[in-house]
Parts: C-alpha cells; structure tokens; sequence
C-alpha cells in the first residue's frame, strides 16, 4: 500500500536508541558545570550542528548565548524553529542556518515581519520542512520519550502537511488516520532560565513552554540563567526544579540574557531596540553597522547592554515590567 506523505525532509536522525547511546556516555555525578558563554558555544556548538532554543517567541529566549554563537561564526546550522522569532532573526543576520524545521519563525507578533530573515526564506538560502507548532512539539516530546515518532492529528488535509515530512498512518486499533511525525533530537539546545546552581538543576517562573522536552530531547543542553544560586536554595524547593541537572552540560551565569526579549517576573522586552532591529533590517549597509556596534564589534553580552542603555535601560524594563504583571507601584 502507497504512503500518503509530506514533500519535506527530515534533518535529523529519529532514531531513538542514537540519541538512547549518546546520553548513556554522561555521566551523573554532580559536577560544576559553569564556564562562560564564549567557552560553551566554542565547546558545543559547531559548524554543521542542529541547534534548538527555548522560550516563546520574544519571552525568556537565550540571547546572550545567540550572539555568541554568531560572533564566533558559526555557520551550515540546523534549527528548530518553534515560535522562535528574535532568536531566529539573530541568526539569520549573519546567515547561521540553512535548513529549519519551521512552524513560526520570521514574524516578530505585532511587530512586524523580520525583512532580513524573510529575504533569506524567500530566497531559498534556508531549507524549511513545515510543520504545526503542536506537531513540533510532539516531534520534541517522540524524543524525550525514547519513540521514533508520534501520531497525531494535527495538519491532516492542510497544506501544512504536504510541506513537512509526516506520514499518514491507520490507527491498528480504529483504522482512523493519523500523521505519524518523526523524532526530533537536536545537537544542542540552548536554554534561558530564571535561576540555577552550579550543577545545572534550573528553575523557570511562569510557562516552561517547550523547554522540558528540548531539554530531555538534546544531546547537549547550554543553559544561561538571570543569576545562579546555591544547591541548598534548589533542593529547598524540590518541586521547582524544571530541569535537573543531568541533563545540563553547560551552565552560564549572565544577568538580563533574554534582552531585548521578555524575562516574566525580570523585565519587560525593550520595544524600542527590537523596533530599531526591524528598522535597520531595510537597508544592507545600516545592517551591518548595526551587527558590528551590537555583536560583533562587542567582547561579550554585557558591553551589549552597556551600548543599549546599560543598567539604567534594564531598571526600567524592570519596573515596565513589575508594573505591569505585579501591579506593584514605585521602583523594584
């Protein structure tokens, strides 16, 4: 019997025992794992790699760990485009990826479409295999839970299907169909998150969104927190551990790392950075003076900041922020 499947291609291996036999080789001791940003990407993410990023659109995604992943020149990258906006935009500025497995990628929400990172879709310079936000979660979650694939019923009779690699299935059990979508396990994901200590045990405030399964799902995990904390205060507060450590490779303390994106409960997004990023994105040469005063003419994520308002910037982002999920009045 024919298979009915999408026209996509599949950039990973499902294979669930690869990604069983690399996980079997770390060890589960606790070790501090703290090193820097620089040191982190030089030492996991290489040329060629298939990268996943956390958060959700502009809220709580690892900026500080994307820059550095574009000044150190990183190119021919995988990527895991779900609901990721700025961080797919960063990328794209200095042509990181070509192939993605994309469910929301260009468009910044209300903001406005990315001009350069539409050019490079259009373009052809990234291959895209599309898929539903629920069926690349689920692709995400096949992998964590050592499957080769998932059904579901996401994407059936929509175009969304014939553009991604799925394939229609039967039900052993009620014949129905499903579309059975495959594994997805990326080289390395990088993770922003509210708190962690030495070894990697890591704490979210507010929606976890996708991380727990990107995480389980990973060869590698970098995660780059607001502030590291002691092991006591972690196991003080067992039930808020999202991600333990045995599942951390690199952990990197960097204050205001989502910046210009959302931290929940931190500070708000900077609307006017982002709105300039849109703005410079029009014309090539503004672009690229742009990229060489915010990246990579910049030794790390702090002289970032410092060249986009410095602390005074962040307080109010701060205050922006608590004012408007807290209702708390005066300065934080």
């Amino acid at each position: 019997m024919s298979e009915t499947r999408g026209l996509g291609r599949i950039f990973t291996d499902p294979d669930p025992d690869a990604l069983r036999a690399h996980h079997s080789k770390k060890g589960m001791g606790l070790v501090p794992k703290v090193t820097t940003a620089q040191d982190a990407v030089a030492r996991f993410v290489s040329d060629g790699c298939y990268l996943a990023t956390g958060g959700f659109g502009g809220v709580r995604i690892p900026t500080a760990l994307i820059h550095e992943v574009v000044r150190q020149g990183r190119k021919g990258l995988g990527f895991c485009g779900h609901t990721t906006t700025h961080d797919f935009q960063i990328l794209a500025a200095r042509s990181c990826i070509d192939r993605c497995d994309a469910a929301y990628i260009v468009g910044l929400e209300m903001r406005g479409l990315s001009p350069n990172a539409r050019r490079m879709v259009q373009s052809g310079q990234v291959e895209l295999t599309e898929w539903s936000n629920a069926a690349l979660l689920w692709r995400l979650r096949a992998a964590a839970m050592g499957l080769s694939f998932l059904p579901t019923r996401s994407m059936l009779g929509t175009d969304t299907f014939v553009q991604s690699a799925a394939v229609e299935i039967r039900c052993p059990f009620t014949y129905k169909k499903f579309a059975a979508v495959p594994a997805l396990s990326p080289d390395v994901a990088l993770l922003h998150v509210h708190r962690a200590d030495v070894y990697g045990n890591c704490q979210i405030d507010g929606s976890t969104v996708a991380d727990l399964d990107v995480a389980a799902a990973s060869k590698t995990v970098v995660v780059s927190c607001e502030r590291l904390v002691s092991s006591e205060a972690i196991r003080s507060e067992p039930d808020r551990t999202a991600i333990p450590y045995y599942m951390v490779d690199a952990v990197v303390e960097v204050p205001y790392g989502s910046f210009p994106g959302n931290m929940p409960g931190e500070y708000y997004s900077d609307e006017r950075h982002l709105a300039e990023w849109l703005s410079v994105e029009r014309d090539a040469s503004a672009f690229a003076a742009f990229l060489e005063r915010n990246i990579l003419g910049v030794d790390d994520f702090q002289q970032y900041l410092e060249r986009n308002g410095g602390i005074e910037r962040m307080r109010e982002l701060r205050c922006l922020e608590l004012l408007i999920d807290t209702r708390v009045e005066g300065q934080p």
